[in-house]
C-alpha cells in the first residue's frame, strides 16, 4: 500500500518575495534585507499576527495561574484570577499561600511569569524592531 505524502507549499507569489529556503521560520515571519520592506497593510497585519500571539500566551498563561491556585490552594476562581494576575503583573500575591504545595506552585509561577513577560514584550517589538533595522538597511543598499 502506497501512502500519500503531502507538504506544505508555499504559493510562487510568496516564494519569490521570500527568497531561499536557509533558515525555514525565518522565511515564515520576516523577509530578507535583499527583499522590498513590507507595505503598511502587509506590516500592520504582521503586527497583529504578533499582538495576537501575545494575548494567546498572557490568556493561557492566566489560565494556568488560575487552575494552579484553584488546585494547589482551593480557591474560587475570582481569587484565583485576582492571584494569577497579580503575581503575572509583577505586583505579588493578593492571598498568601497557606499550603506547602501552594508556596511551590506560586514561586514556580513568578518565574514563569517573569519570563512570558519578557518573551511578550519581545513578540511585541520584534516586528517594530525588525522594520527600522530593515528600512535602515535597504536605504543603503537600494
Amino acid at each position: 500500500m502506497v501512502q500519500n505524502h503531502h507538504r506544505f507549499r508555499t504559493p510562487a507569489r510568496i516564494r519569490s518575495r521570500l527568497g531561499p529556503p536557509s533558515k525555514p521560520f525565518a522565511r515564515l515571519v520576516y523577509e530578507s534585507k535583499s527583499h522590498r520592506p513590507l507595505n503598511r497593510g502587509q506590516f500592520l497585519r504582521r503586527v497583529l499576527r504578533h499582538a495576537a500571539a501575545a494575548a494567546a500566551l498572557v490568556v493561557f498563561s492566566l489560565a494556568a495561574g488560575m487552575a494552579g491556585y484553584e488546585h494547589f490552594e482551593g480557591l474560587a476562581w475570582r481569587d484565583a484570577f485576582v492571584n494569577a494576575a497579580m503575581i503575572a503583573s509583577g505586583m505579588g500575591p493578593v492571598d498568601a499561600p497557606r499550603t506547602d504545595s501552594g508556596k511551590v506552585f506560586e514561586g514556580l509561577y513568578a518565574l514563569y511569569s517573569g519570563l512570558v513577560f519578557i518573551f511578550t514584550a519581545g513578540l511585541l517589538l520584534a516586528p517594530v524592531v525588525h522594520r527600522v533595522l530593515h528600512k535602515f538597511h535597504w536605504e543603503q543598499e537600494h
